[in-house]
C-alpha cells in the first residue's frame, strides 16, 4: 500500500513521517514521531484518553486519520512542559493527586488547556461538562475539578 507524506507542526516543532491512508492520528504520533503520552482506550472516541488539539481543537486522536494531518498544528501532552518547567495544570494534577494509574491523565490535561484556552474563569459545572468526554476509572472526578480550579486561578493570577 502506497503510504502518504505528511508534514505537521507537532508541540511548536516541524515534522514528517509517511501514514497508511487508514493508520490513525493517534497511531501516528505514538508510532512515527515517539509521543507515546496520548493512550488508546477505546479506539471509538468514547473514552479521551487519546485528546490532542489540531488547529485548536479538541480531538480524539483514535477518530482523526494521520493524513488528515498534513498542515495542521498538532499539540499533545508531550507539549504541555516548557523544558522541565511543568505546566500548571501538571503541577495541580500532582498537587491534588487527581490520577491514580495515569493512563487517561494525558488527554484530561489536553481537554482542561483546552478549556482554560477558552474560557479561563470556568465553573466547576462548566469543568464538568467539557470534560464529559474524558472517562477516569480510578480517581473520581473531584479531585480532578479541583485542579482544574487551581490551575485556572493560577494562570488567571499570572496574566
Amino acid at each position: 500500500m502506497t503510504k502518504i507524506h505528511v508534514s505537521a507542526t507537532v508541540n511548536g516543532e516541524a515534522v514528517e513521517f509517511l501514514a497508511d491512508p487508514r493508520e490513525s492520528l493517534l497511531d501516528c504520533l505514538r508510532d512515527h514521531l515517539g509521543l507515546t503520552g496520548s493512550k488508546e482506550g477505546c479506539g471509538t472516541g468514547d473514552c479521551g484518553a487519546c485528546s490532542v488539539q489540531v488547529d485548536g481543537t479538541l480531538v480524539c486522536s483514535c477518530l482523526v486519520l494521520g493524513a488528515e494531518a498534513q498542515g495542521k498544528q498538532i499539540q499533545t501532552v508531550e507539549g504541555l512542559a516548557q523544558g522541565s518547567a511543568l505546566h500548571p495544570l501538571q503541577r495541580k494534577f500532582i498537587e491534588h493527586a487527581a490520577l491514580q494509574c495515569g493512563f487517561c491523565t494525558p488527554g484530561i490535561l489536553v481537554a482542561a488547556k483546552a478549556l482554560l484556552e477558552q474560557n479561563p474563569d470556568p465553573t466547576d459545572e462548566e469543568v464538568r461538562f467539557w470534560l464529559a468526554g474524558n472517562l477516569c476509572r480510578c480517581t473520581g472526578y473531584d479531585k480532578i475539578v479541583r485542579a482544574v480550579q487551581d490551575a485556572a486561578a493560577e494562570m488567571r493570577e499570572a496574566v
